[in-house]
């Protein structure tokens, strides 16, 4: 088992969205409950045509397990956020979606980003706790759901 962390590429787009979407889908109940109209909203921005415009935007990092798309991360380099690290359920466990946060995080710190920030779905909370990740304030309603504020300190 090889997992390999790089940015996105255009060609990337259609996989990363099916990554995305199935994550969501099938591994965010905490967050959506099965409600279908709640897990279509959170999903209508991650299309093939909308992730291909994200990775022009720069941000897309990916985790690859053997040569295949497994994981879909965004970092927000200027405002040091951490914006997406999703997992395919049928990679799930495997150690991916915690080597893309550390790749995440280690790329934060290169551009001097001190502490770094995201918010946290009700299903990964528990996971950012586990890297070190402390919350930064109470729960907020976001466009689909409920985002937990946390944060990291990045330098030693």
């Amino acid at each position: 088992m090889t997992i390999t962390i790089r940015p996105a590429r255009p060609e990337d787009a259609a996989e990363a969205s099916r990554v995305l979407i199935a994550s969501i889908t099938e591994l965010c109940r905490a967050d959506h409950q099965g409600d279908p109209a709640a897990i279509a909203r959170w999903v209508a921005n991650k299309t093939p045509k909308s992730v291909a415009e994200m990775i022009a935007a720069g941000g897309i990092r990916l985790a690859e397990l053997d040569g295949q798309i497994a994981a879909v991360g965004e970092v927000e380099p200027d405002a040091g956020k951490i914006t997406l690290n999703y997992v395919d359920p049928a990679c799930r466990g495997r150690g991916l979606s915690s080597a893309l946060l550390a790749a995440m995080e280690a790329e934060l710190a290169e551009l001097g980003t001190k502490i770094a920030k995201l918010a946290a779905t009700a299903t990964a909370r528990e996971f950012y706790r586990k890297h070190g990740w402390q919350p930064a304030g109470p729960g907020r309603a976001g466009r689909w759901i409920v985002g937990y504020p946390m944060e990291k300190r990045l330098d030693p």
